[in-house]
């Protein structure tokens, strides 16, 4: 058996298991398949890996993007240049797994954002500090977009929500939620910022995928933003995870 599967907190959302096992059955990938591991804490992703020797490879989702580096035993440059992995290759050495942490929503963002925009904004607003927003900031500041977080505490170089200024919202040319606020089941929340200060012209990414109009774009469609989900980058993430885990399996 190759197993596969996604760690995290809640899990209810996430529609990697479905993804996989339909891949699986289109394929024809007999003795594959792909679990749900809701850990309460990472501290019990070893009793996980204990009781499942025959996981291969595993994503990683809220809140545990980052928290999972400490219990690596390699991380690619790349992550550790961002600070955030949501995709682990396990192999054994010894008998005992060898983890490999990996960022592959960095580059599925880009190649969605770039997809979807005509031309790079001057001026880009992320909206929370977790792993995925390191992961949004990381690909922003490579394409040289002048970029602020906007966070619930105060933070260097960013904003609290708080503190947010409507002009800020308004010069913004992009404006990225890379919180879970809006994610089902939770569907009618919504980043606090004033909405008022959107305008046509301007893209609202979220990153969430279900529901695929959260709260967030809604908000955005109202004011003639041009609006973009996570789903297309949780299929471009899902098949560079996909080649990462076969990479030395078969």
């Amino acid at each position: 058996m190759k197993l596969f599967g996604i760690i995290g907190y809640p899990l209810g959302h996430s529609f990697s298991q479905k993804h996989f096992t339909d891949k699986f059955a289109r394929e024809g990938l007999t003795g594959h398949a792909y679990g749900k591991y809701e850990l309460r804490s990472i501290e019990e992703l070893p009793s996980l890996l204990d009781g499942e020797p025959d996981l291969r490879g595993f994503n990683v989702t809220i809140p545990y993007k980052v928290k999972v580096i400490d219990y690596l035993n390699e991380i690619d440059a790349v992550a550790s240049e961002i600070g955030a992995v949501n995709t682990v290759r396990v192999t054994r050495r010894n008998g005992r797994p060898w983890l490999k942490g990996y960022n592959t929503d960095a580059p599925a963002f880009r190649e969605s954002l770039l997809r979807n925009l005509l031309t790079l904004p001057e001026y880009a607003i992320v909206l929370g500090t977790g792993g995925a927003a390191k992961s949004v900031m990381h690909t922003l500041l490579d394409l040289n977009i002048m970029t602020a977080q906007v966070s619930r505490q105060p933070i260097r170089g960013g904003y609290s929500y708080e503190e947010l200024p409507g002009d800020v919202i308004g010069e913004a040319g992009l404006i990225v939620n890379a919180t879970p606020v809006g994610m089902a089941p939770a569907t009618d929340a919504m980043p606090p910022i004033d909405y008022t200060y959107l305008r046509e012209g301007q893209m609202l990414f979220d990153l969430i995928y279900n529901p695929p109009v959260t709260a967030f774009l809604a908000k955005g469609e109202e004011h003639g933003c041009q609006t973009v989900n996570g789903q297309e980058m949780f299929l471009i993430q899902a098949d560079l995870a996909w080649g990462i885990w076969n990479e030395e399996i078969r």
